[in-house]
């Protein structure tokens, strides 16, 4: 839904700064991209996310998405030039932000243009950064994190007014608005985004001493655990240094887990060591059983129809096609190749409720099922 913005400036055309514009755009609203990289800047003007700065430009919101490093001077920077907008920007850390945000301001004797910036954070992206790799629905349905900050040390409080317009971006692109502390955001992050994003890249470490031959057996469930390891390496140095205080204590139990994992299997024989390997497992079972599933509620028992096409083009498209014609609600989908065999096995994640129809309907229209 589109809400009225008025003229937004967008400061970075990366991956989130593009998203934003390209979104923006399509719904008709006035968007300027700017980056200090011309070459960046054209491609996402190109892209269609916005148009080059001009003279006269007079924003009602200004987006900085530049990384962590430089999103407080970039802030106040933003604030002092326009002076009657409001500014948000989109790094994955609040506190330290907001901390260089009050000193720099305080040192500059700028703390009343902060009444008009307020943080945030959209839980979405890609682990392919750039402009390239910008999408328009990039935010449906994700959570929005709106960060407003108090009265401290002579630093006013967040306005009202700067809260409610960046509320509205975020229903603009179709996420879901979360307010949360500055504090409580970092902490969340560091569970949910950052030490997953260490783990995934730590695991697929592993991969560079491991022969050709063996990964070529690898499954769906070695490319669901490393895809975000081709995340940008200098883009996660920030992230983490500036979330240091939060991600540590969660690796710290990690470690203590995968030690007592690990002693476990170097003595299988011991009383009571697969008993701990078990409780390991079954306490993934009780933590994945809480990560959000579709509509934002907990996860549900999906049942998993697997159907198998032939590697060759449209026929991905022609099974999502029977299965519309069905009129089954997939509640996910994902394909992986058969290692040396010209197929792809497709997994249809269902209500279980359902699942006897669509094997029955499937089977029908003459589709394979494993």
């Amino acid at each position: 839904m589109s809400r009225n913005l008025g003229q937004v400036r967008i400061v970075g055309g990366g991956l989130l700064g593009t998203s934003i514009g390209l979104a923006l755009t399509k719904l008709g609203h006035d968007v300027v991209i700017s980056d200090t990289s011309p070459a960046t800047q054209a491609l996402a003007v190109d892209y269609g996310a916005g148009r080059v700065p001009a003279v006269g430009d007079n924003p009602s919101l200004v987006v900085v998405c530049v990384p962590p490093d430089v999103t407080p001077a970039v802030v106040l920077a933003e604030l002092t030039a326009y002076t009657n907008a409001v500014v948000t920007d989109v790094a994955s850390v609040k506190l330290p932000v907001l901390q260089q945000l009050q000193e720099s301001a305080s040192a500059t004797g700028t703390e009343a243009l902060l009444t008009n910036y307020v943080g945030s954070h959209p839980m979405a992206g890609r682990e392919r950064g750039g402009a390239i790799s910008g999408r328009a629905d990039l935010f449906n349905g994700r959570p929005w994190v709106i960060v407003p900050h108090h009265s401290e040390g002579g630093v006013a409080a967040t306005s009202a007014e700067a809260v409610n317009l960046v509320t509205d971006l975020a229903l603009s692109l179709g996420a879901q608005p979360v307010t949360m502390e500055a504090t409580e955001h970092d902490h969340a992050v560091a569970a949910v985004s950052h030490v997953p994003q260490l783990i995934s890249s730590l695991l697929a470490a592993r991969l560079i001493s491991t022969s050709a031959q063996e990964i070529a057996l690898a499954g769906q469930g070695l490319r669901d655990t490393t895809r975000i390891a081709a995340s940008d390496p200098s883009l996660w140095v920030q992230i983490l240094s500036a979330n240091a205080e939060q991600v540590a204590p969660v690796l710290k139990d990690f470690a203590a887990d995968l030690a007592s994992v690990i002693a476990a299997l170097d003595n299988v024989g011991a009383p009571g060591s697969l008993s701990s390997v078990s409780k390991a497992i079954e306490q993934g079972n009780r933590g994945v059983s809480r990560i959000p599933g579709k509509h934002g509620s907990s996860q549900t028992e999906y049942a998993v129809v697997v159907a198998m096409i032939d590697d060759k083009p449209g026929e991905w498209a022609r099974l999502l096609t029977d299965v519309g014609h069905i009129g089954i609600n997939l509640e996910d989908m994902r394909m992986e190749h058969s290692p040396g065999a010209q197929i792809g096995l497709v997994e249809l994640s269902v209500l279980p409720q359902v699942e006897a129809k669509l094997i029955e309907e499937l089977n029908a229209r003459g589709w394979r099922l494993a």
